[in-house]
């Protein structure tokens, strides 16, 4: 009998903390594959050094300094390089790699981005765009370039 309440009591508060996301994963949209120079990550609030290794989320900020580049490989196998002066900002990225489907939005403040597409646009290139601050580019390609000059690091 104790046994079986003790069960019930794990089971519990195992579920109350999954159904109120005590312990819930950040959304890891892929990781830092190469880094060089000056690279950040802005997160939170927070200024993370962004070496070989880190995670990538969502909402996070990638800056890289005057001698900076950044190589990120995201979950379904996108691969994007910023340059020198960069900054980025990963605004949503989704992916189940059962049906290999999802979408991402990638906002390309200023300097270069250089883009390989991974499985998404394979599957549904229609779920992916990449902002700048004037305008808003579909992918239809498999790689890409994108620069913007002179814009801002907000």
């Amino acid at each position: 009998m104790i046994k079986s309440h003790r069960a019930l009591y794990v089971s519990l508060l195992v579920g109350c903390a999954l159904s109120t996301g005590v312990n819930a994963a950040p959304d890891v949209a892929g990781m830092v594959k190469t880094s060089a120079g000056s690279v950040v990550i802005e997160r939170a609030g927070k200024r993370i050094p962004a070496f070989v290794g880190t995670e990538v989320l969502v909402a996070d900020k990638l800056r890289t300094g005057e001698n900076g580049a950044v190589g990120v490989t995201l979950a379904d196998n996108t691969l994007l390089s910023a340059g020198p002066s960069s900054t980025l900002v990963i605004d949503k990225f989704m992916y189940d790699s059962t049906n290999q489907t999802g979408g991402m939005s990638i906002n390309v403040r200023k300097g270069t981005l250089a883009v390989a597409t991974g499985k998404i646009a394979k599957k549904t290139p229609e779920s992916i765009d990449f902002h700048t601050p004037t305008s808003v580019l579909g992918v239809r390609g498999t790689e890409f370039v994108v620069e913007v000059d002179g814009g801002s690091d907000d």
